[in-house]
Order: C-alpha cells, then structure tokens, then sequence
C-alpha cells in the first residue's frame, strides 16, 4: 500500500515538473479542452437561466387562466394562414354566450388591440399598443396592477367612456416628473382621460410590457369598428375547473358556430403552457446545435492531447528507459502518462469554467439576458475534460510503457 503510493505521489510530481517545464506546449494542449469547456458553460448558463426567466416571465394567462382566439397563435406556413383568415370572427356576442352558459368560467371578458402614436403636449411616443377591453379583465390572465389610480368599470364599458389606463413606458416618455393621473392623453385622434397607471413589469425577451394603453372595448370599438375579431378570456378556480372549462367552451362554441361533429375547430386555446411549449420548441434545437459544437471542440482537444503526449513519449525516450532501468514498472509509466493527460484536461476544464462563466456574465450585462451557473453543469464538466484527458491519454501512455527499457536507452536526445 505504502509502496503504490509512494509511486502515485511521485509520478504526480514528475507529472507537474514536466507540465511546467514546457508552459508553451502545455498551454496548447489546454486550448482545445479550454475552448469546449468554456463553450458548454456559458451556453448552458444562459440558456438555463433564460429557461428559468422564461418560465417565471411567460405566464401571460396565469395558472387558471386562458384566452380563446380566431387565430393560432403561432402560424408557421403560408396556407395556415390562409385556412385560417376563413374562419369566423369571434365576437362579443359569444362571450356573452360563454358568460351565459359556461358554468366552470369564474369569469369571462374579451379585449381587442391594435396600436397607435400617443402625444401628449409636444411629446409623443410610437405604436403604443391600444388594448380594448371588459371591466373584469384586469382580473384575468395577465393580472393588470395600478401605481395609482382605478381600474376601467362596467360603467365607463357601458357608458363607452373615454378613460384609459396606461403603462410605464407612456408614463416615463410623456410625462416625466409629472402624475399623469387626471391629465388628458391624446390616441391617434382622441382624447382620453387617465384614470390609472400600471405598475412597471419591464421587458420580456427584449420587448417591454409596459408600452400599452387600456380603454373599455366598448369606446375601442365605437373608434376603430366594431368589425373585427377579439380575443375571450377566460378565468377559473382552479388548473382542474380550467380544463373543464375549456372542453364547455369548445362545445358552446361549436354550438354557436355550428360545426359538424368532424369539422375541427375554427378558433384556438392559448395558455401560458402553448408559449412555454413554442419557446421550448424553438430553442431545443439550438441548445443540442451548441453542445454538439461543444462536443467537437472537446473531442478536437482530446486529439491535440493525444498528439503532444505521443510527442513527449518520443522527446522522453531516454528517461523513461532510464525509470525502467531503475525499477520502475510499465504500470507506473503508463500511470505517470496518464495522470499528465488528465492533469492537462481537468486543469482546462477549470479555466473553461471559469471563463466560461465570465463569458455568461458578461452577455447578461450587456443584452440583459439572464445567466445561471448549476453546480451540477460544472461537475459535468470537470469530469467530462478530465475522462477526455484520460480517454486520449491510454494510447500514449500505453505506448511509453510497452518501450523496451535497453532501446529506450539507446535512444539519442
């Protein structure tokens, strides 16, 4: 026992010696695994904490909630499109007809967008985005809560008022340093009252939330007309009332629409499920494109490793007959090769981390896009740089340890 790790500590120590004694050439070596290393680190912590933004960010209708529209809302070719501009628009008719029947529904509301410039004095600022809607919809879905002011009633729908209640961004390019509550705004060519302001949510993916303006759907469609589809949104109790929910919709609907019992449906569910399940989609593909370019790097290192081991197996000729000579085995030179070639990979795979990691930082500050380093993501990698090491290591190592010790010597340096 004493005797296998006196010859461990050594072949460590002669390891070190002969990594350090030749900088350049090791510093090669690590490039390879460094790069592949660095890669897996910095697209998986990106792309982790952008998963966890996404998921904690993209819940548009809430956990109970969801939206019935005319349109898909993720259309990918041509005659998708086409199939569905035929459909019928759905309307505040059947809402109503939802709010009547449907007994899982808590609560039914409808809204409508479009976008216009607002002004505001001499300011004005680009494709605000108008969204018509009922009295109950800041309670649905995408839950609306206010600075200050009051949220739109069923008196303001009923009465088609002109108030709105608009986002931070209005706010901020508008009416900096001033309450824009009871001050007048100007929408396209109207007038319209503040009557709220919505507390700040930032971007999501690089577009804001709070570049918005909300006015009864009942003034939205006395303005800009009322032919023209809307959206119905639907909330429940609870994530079991919702799927129930929504088996009533789709059958009063149909109903109202009269679809036959083979004709599919000509309007669309969305939860915040469809766009966590669309954004899944969409980066799956580039998420196993970079490790498979990760892979490459790594496996390209593991070759230059394999090739400068071989190498120094040749430029060491001499003293590993000289070893031999003195007693040493072919299992502790096959030993010594061994743990270089991991040393070289595990300590590429710490700088790949490392930079890796200040890579991952640095896109976050400068795009805003969210990084999470897993702990679990790093042991991966170590290990992962260090069997590379290890894998592209046996064939030089074991070729140092089949030399006949007698030619070894004879070899000339």
């Amino acid at each position: 026992m004493k005797r296998s790790s006196l010859y461990l500590r050594e072949s460590l120590d002669m390891a070190f010696d002969s990594l350090w004694h030749n900088k350049l050439r090791t510093f090669l070596t690590l490039l390879g695994v460094i790069i592949g290393v660095l890669t897996i680190i910095a697209v998986v912590s990106v792309i982790q904490g952008l998963n966890e933004y996404v998921y904690t960010r993209m819940s548009f209708y809430g956990a109970n909630d969801f939206s019935v529209s005319k349109f898909s809302p993720f259309i990918t070719t041509i005659k998708e499109y086409q199939e569905q501009m035929k459909r019928k628009d759905l309307t505040l008719e059947d809402m109503r007809a939802l709010r009547r029947l449907c007994r899982t529904c808590e609560l039914v509301g409808a809204s409508v967008e479009t976008s216009r410039m607002a002004r505001f004095g001499s300011r004005s600022i680009k494709d605000v985005s108008i969204r018509g809607v009922t009295a109950v919809d800041h309670m649905i879905g995408s839950v609306l809560e206010l600075e200050r002011g009051r949220f739109i009633t069923q008196d303001d729908e009923d009465r088609s008022r002109f108030v709105c209640i608009i986002g931070a961004d209005v706010a901020e390019n508008l009416f900096p340093g001033l309450d824009p509550v009871g001050r007048w705004l100007k929408i396209g060519n109207q007038n319209f009252e503040i009557i709220g302001l919505g507390k700040k949510k930032g971007k999501l993916l690089g577009f804001s939330q709070d570049n918005y303006a909300w006015i009864p759907i009942s003034t939205f469609m006395k303005i800009y007309g009322s032919r023209r589809t809307i959206n119905i949104n639907v909330h429940t109790s609870s994530q079991e009332a919702m799927a129930r929910a929504m088996e009533e919709v789709r059958t009063i609907l149909r109903s109202l629409r009269k679809r036959t019992y083979g004709q599919p449906d000509d309007f669309a569910f969305v939860t915040s499920d469809t766009f966590i399940q669309f954004y899944k989609s969409a980066t799956s593909g580039i998420y196993f494109a970079m490790i498979a370019i990760s892979a490459i790097a790594l496996l390209v290192g593991g070759i230059v490793i394999m090739n400068i081991m071989l190498v120094s197996v040749t430029e060491r000729t001499k003293e590993i007959g000289i070893r031999m000579a003195v007693g040493a085995r072919r299992r502790d030179v096959l030993v010594q090769f061994l743990i270089e070639s991991a040393i070289i990979s595990g300590v590429g795979g710490i700088i790949g981390i490392l930079l890796g990691y200040l890579i991952a930082t640095v896109v976050t500050v400068a795009t805003s896009l969210p990084s999470r380093v897993d702990p679990v993501s790093i042991l991966v990698a170590i290990m992962m740089s260090t069997m590379v090491g290890l894998f592209f290591g046996i064939y030089p190592a074991n070729r140092a340890a089949r030399l006949n010790p007698v030619e070894a010597l004879r070899s000339e340096q």
